[in-house]
């Protein structure tokens, strides 16, 4: 586990709640129709964030509960509040929800799983599910190749963050997640996400991110100059696209034997 997760994004949340992909409509269709969600369905988004997944829930009308620990998130997702009345937002963790016993339809992670004591979210999971609820895991996973501005971003992004190597190393991939979820099966889908990106949105996409360097370290003028020359060397029409699949893994939990 790295040193403090709740709090790495703090002084990051406006870059995060602008700049970070959202996440694509599709997602609820696809678990309203595989976890069986039906009108009045209640949705607990852990470790919410700024509510980038969180909204795309209460579009479609169901309760959600925004659970996350960073008060400048918690603000942030509180926003929604004043669209959405079927927004609770709660300060607690993935291993310790705060939220009672059996009350929840589905759970859904976005972009956090690696962050978590995954056994003792887990059990969480359990004590919070209702009986036959789902549990679902989504990632943007960008891609890190395949195109000058895809293998420049990677080789910048190695350059420039401060523990950029150890967040990719705790990334919970697809064998984690089936055992998370054993002795349930999980099952998996993938959809195209894309960012258009203007030079503002792409400097504010890289300061979202916790392993990169914020104003007041010693690399952060040189890794501005580094960032406009990429932009420079692979825009097109006044944009970089930047490439996500959007992995979602879904199934229910149940006590472990």
């Amino acid at each position: 586990m790295l040193p403090n997760p709740t709090q790495r994004f703090t002084g990051r949340v406006e870059s995060y709640r602008r700049y970070r992909p959202t996440y694509r409509a599709e997602v609820v269709d696809l678990l309203r129709r595989e976890c069986s969600l039906e009108a009045g369905s209640r949705v607990a988004d852990i470790a919410a964030g700024t509510g980038l997944l969180t909204e795309i829930f209460l579009a479609a009308g169901f309760f959600v509960t925004a659970v996350e620990p960073n008060e400048e998130m918690r603000a942030a997702c509180s926003s929604l509040g004043s669209q959405y009345a079927n927004l609770t937002i709660v300060a607690g963790t993935a291993e310790a929800t705060a939220l009672p016993d059996r009350s929840i339809d589905l759970i859904t992670v976005a972009q956090a799983m690696h962050w978590f004591d995954l056994d003792r979210t887990r059990a969480e999971f359990v004590r919070i599910l209702r009986p036959g609820g789902c549990c679902a895991v989504i990632y943007n996973n960008r891609r890190l190749s395949g195109d000058v501005f895809h293998d420049a971003y990677e080789r910048f992004l190695l350059d420039f963050g401060i523990d950029y190597e150890a967040v990719k190393q705790q990334h919970v991939g697809r064998q984690r997640l089936a055992q998370f979820f054993s002795p349930a099966p999980m099952a998996c889908a993938s959809i195209l996400n894309a960012q258009r990106l203007t030079l503002e949105a792409l400097w504010g996409r890289i300061l979202s991110s916790s392993y990169m360097p914020q104003p007041g370290h010693p690399r952060f003028e040189e890794m501005g100059a580094a960032i406009a020359r990429l932009f420079a060397d692979t825009e097109s029409n006044g944009v970089v696209t930047m490439h996500h699949d959007c992995l979602v893994c879904w199934g229910r939990l149940n006590s472990k034997p």
